[in-house]
């Protein structure tokens, strides 16, 4: 036997009165291995309060992607999600067109590789997209004061546009219709613009107060920037008709105001892609410059895809392709490439002529399920309260009904019929069945006379 391991043998079995482990030839007594584990604990603690991300608070949760947390986790049977503007199906599944579908099998076929995108995006997406915008033929894009660029579906859309405006038009105030989408002002607020609101919807009425939209338009600042929704007003439904769209067209030339639409419906609120896109058109026809975010969420089903456009349309073809070059400086800087396969599917809808009429054709089934369900939803509510006015149900447009339903009013239609909508009181009507639609009439009708 060995010197050492004769050593080992010999070590002792306890100190101070402690059992002991032996690691090679040294014994360490428990209490000196707990004493050496505390102060080892005690650093890695310290330094770990010491954080530089310690004093960064909690986010509140989104109000409106909260709503789908809350519904998930949710075990009743009859839960709704009438928060997250996405369409389902009569079966409330998710849908994927048809046509997009068969573009991505084109696609495939094509092998086409994944090579970055220009900074402006893809050539043949930004043809469609403005010829989607003002019509293939309209005289702006043949002189080039016309320009897309793609960007990241709405929300990437609108951020380019507020970068754009802080940079070369410092101090200009936006205005928002109150109310508008909740992320209208995060977008703007972040890129350093300011921003206020003009009176919109009419609580009483449940409809458009124009008057004071008017009002609100011609006291604000000479060359302020007003953000306009195309069509299918986000929350309240709410449009103006054409006729209305021309006192504000006029309105917001005579103050030298700068139009800025949101584009996020076209195709989906009525049906029809020209239909839904009269007031962009109508304000470029009366000579006036405006900017314009346009997304392919909704009306071709490209939630996760990620595509849109930033549009300008400029008074001649260099101060568009200037105006241009300075939003693609910006987009270098905050994601650089738009993404590709999104782009692509767009590209061949447009481009193909049977697709493109297929589209359309699925835009307006979609579109009808939706107009279905608002009719089915008032039959519904004149039968459960007949004395009480619905007709703002099927008078509003698009994915949403802003119902008027108060916040306490809204935590009945959670807590007690599992309904799951925003604070606000806005449903999206794309999530509703008619299988359910007297469901929820039973909840909104206990709601307005109970609380």
């Amino acid at each position: 036997m060995s010197a050492i391991a004769a050593q080992r043998i010999a070590l002792p079995k306890t100190f101070n009165g402690q059992k002991v482990s032996t690691v090679g030839a040294k014994a360490v007594a428990p209490s000196v291995k707990m004493a050496n584990k505390a102060k080892y604990t005690a650093r890695r603690s310290v330094r770990v309060m010491a954080g530089v991300f310690s004093d960064v608070e909690q986010a509140p949760a989104d109000p409106i992607l909260g709503v789908s947390t809350a519904y998930q986790a949710c075990e009743s049977p009859d839960k709704l999600n009438l928060g997250v503007g996405a369409y389902r199906t009569e079966e409330l599944q998710p849908y994927v067109l048809e046509v997009v579908k068969k573009a991505e099998t084109i696609m495939m076929e094509k092998g086409e590789n994944k090579e970055y995108l220009p900074m402006s995006g893809l050539p043949a997406f930004r043809k469609a997209t403005l010829d989607l915008l003002l019509g293939a033929e309209h005289p702006a894009i043949a002189e080039g004061r016309a320009i897309a660029i793609q960007s990241l579906s709405g929300t990437g859309s609108l951020r380019v546009g507020a970068a754009f405006l802080a940079k070369f038009f410092p101090g200009r105030k936006v205005f928002f219709s109150n109310p508008t989408w909740g992320n209208h002002k995060n977008i703007f607020g972040d890129a350093g613009v300011e921003w206020d609101m003009y009176r919109y919807f009419d609580p009483k009425t449940v409809g458009l107060d124009f008057e004071g939209m008017i009002e609100d338009i011609k006291a604000a600042p000479k060359g302020s920037v007003i953000l306009l929704h195309g069509c299918a007003h986000n929350p309240t439904g709410v449009d103006p008709t054409k006729e209305q769209w021309e006192v504000i067209a006029d309105t917001v030339k005579e103050c030298g105001h700068l139009p800025f639409f949101d584009v996020a419906y076209q195709g989906f609120a009525s049906g029809s892609l020209d239909e839904d896109a009269f007031a962009p058109r109508f304000f470029v026809d009366k000579g006036m410059e405006i900017m314009v975010s346009q997304s392919y969420s909704k009306n071709l089903g490209l939630y996760s895809e990620r595509v849109g456009a930033i549009n300008i349309v400029a008074a001649d073809a260099e101060s568009a392709t200037k105006s241009a070059s300075q939003m693609m400086k910006l987009l270098r800087a905050i994601y650089s490439n738009p993404p590709v396969h999104g782009a692509r599917i767009v590209a061949e809808v447009v481009g193909n002529e049977e697709m493109f009429a297929e589209w359309k054709a699925e835009m307006e089934a979609m579109s009808g399920r939706i107009d279905g369900v608002r009719n089915a939803l008032k039959a519904d509510l004149d039968e459960l309260m007949p004395e009480k006015d619905w007709s703002f149900v099927t008078r509003q447009i698009g994915m949403f009904s802003f119902t008027g339903l108060s916040p306490a009013q809204v935590e009945n239609m959670t807590n007690k019929w599992h309904v799951y909508m925003t604070k606000d009181g806005r449903i999206s009507l794309a999530g509703l069945s008619l299988a359910k639609s007297k469901y929820l009439a039973e909840a909104m009708v206990d709601s307005f006379k109970n609380y």
